[in-house]
């Protein structure tokens, strides 16, 4: 299936490596691969995270302190942002 990074997911993702890498570049880097590790096993398994708190989304928790927020659709998957996970949300 198809991974959509919708514009606001992919500024989330950049704002959070830019603020990790001005303390822990490496660590940055690290968030950065995962995030996109997590898109390709989601577009393996949709439905292996769980449930979102807003309707038709789910979540997949990225590192204690990080969660990537995606909606699956009938033709591909797509990630609408990336949140801390002390953050209010919704």
């Amino acid at each position: 299936m198809k991974v959509i990074w919708r514009p606001n997911a992919r500024d989330d993702l950049r704002t959070i490596i830019d603020y990790i890498s001005d303390y822990d570049e490496a660590a940055a880097y690290r968030l950065r691969d995962r995030a996109f590790d997590f898109a390709e096993r989601i577009a393996q398994f949709p439905y292996m995270f769980r449930s979102g708190r807003l309707p038709n989304t789910r979540e997949a928790v990225l590192h204690p302190n990080y969660i990537l927020i995606y909606r699956v659709s009938t033709d591909c998957i797509e990630i609408v942002g990336v949140i801390h996970s002390r953050q209010q949300y919704p």
